[in-house]
């Protein structure tokens, strides 16, 4: 074996095994928590390491999903995605087209202001004065409206956009298509990858947030997932399912779940949608990423 051979191979070997080792370090804390969530909570608390469950239970299911709040918030969480992530990605297109225009009249303007509007921003109080004066403390749309614009998720499909041949515009002008029609037919198709990568962004944003729904609204029925999973992880809201599971306790005479397995199960409600999603999305991701990438 030649020299180089031996020197590619240690350092394919020691570039192997560090990314296992990453993996390993970054998928067991999760791992850890489904496993937790699965096992019998009274045995959980035993504690020590495990790789599957010692004692497997879907009891931890049963009580979260037995409650109320946690299937509200489950439902707000859903509808939130399904109509933040469309608008969003429609509102990011349709001004990603407009600013890629060199033609526009201020578009360097236009472009910097936007680009302004990412790094300062009013403030929290500010920010909770003017949605508080749009009438959207404890409404629907306050989950949709203040976050329909990305900034840096508009600069992406931007670039991408302006990487695209001039020539497929002009032959649809020729052919006699406005822009709307260039923006639909023609433009819209050739960025299905940018546009699947911030779809991704999207999806995570609204399923993930819950600071707007924490500061914004006070009704119970307007809490997404993320907001609730927060009450539990701070064991505010641990109580109430706990003695849910007392009572069926004392119908079965054991301890189905503790406050430890409770946790660990919401997280896992909260966590696997946008997991189970990413492989269909991945390629387009990172396709995105590349080739929407700002230009230095």
């Amino acid at each position: 074996m030649t020299r180089d051979r031996i020197l590619n191979l240690t350092g394919n070997t020691l570039l192997y095994g560090l990314l296992g080792l990453v993996f390993l370090v970054t998928f067991f804390p999760f791992w850890q928590i489904f496993i937790l969530s699965i096992n019998d909570g009274t045995d959980s608390l035993r504690g020590g390491f495990m790789l599957w469950p010692r004692e497997f239970s879907l009891d931890s299911y049963a009580t979260v999903f037995s409650n109320p709040e946690i299937l509200t918030a489950i439902r707000t969480t859903v509808l939130r995605t399904v109509l933040g992530v469309p608008l969003t990605v429609a509102c990011i297109a349709m001004l990603a087209y407009v600013l890629s225009k060199r033609t526009l009249a201020g578009s360097r303007f236009l472009n910097l202001f936007f680009i302004f509007t990412m790094y300062f921003s009013g403030g929290l109080i500010p920010t909770y004065m003017v949605i508080k004066s749009l009438h959207l403390i404890d409404n629907f749309l306050v989950f949709l409206l203040p976050g329909l614009i990305n900034i840096f998720w508009m600069i992406l499909v931007r670039t991408f956009m302006e990487q695209l041949p001039k020539e497929i515009e002009e032959s649809a002008e020729i052919d006699g298509a406005n822009d709307i029609r260039i923006f639909v037919q023609v433009i819209l198709p050739v960025c299905v990858p940018v546009l699947a990568t911030i779809t991704l962004f999207a999806a995570i944003f609204h399923w993930n947030a819950w600071y707007d729904s924490y500061i914004y609204t006070y009704k119970p029925d307007l809490k997404t997932l993320q907001a609730v999973l927060v009450k539990i992880l701070n064991q505010y809201q641990t109580g109430d399912m706990l003695s849910q599971a007392q009572q069926l306790a004392n119908e079965n005479k054991r301890i189905p779940v503790t406050g430890e397995s409770i946790r660990m199960t919401v997280t896992m409600v909260a966590t696997l949608p946008i997991i189970l999603v990413y492989p269909f999305l991945q390629k387009f991701f990172l396709k995105g990423m590349l080739l929407g990438a700002v230009k230095s």
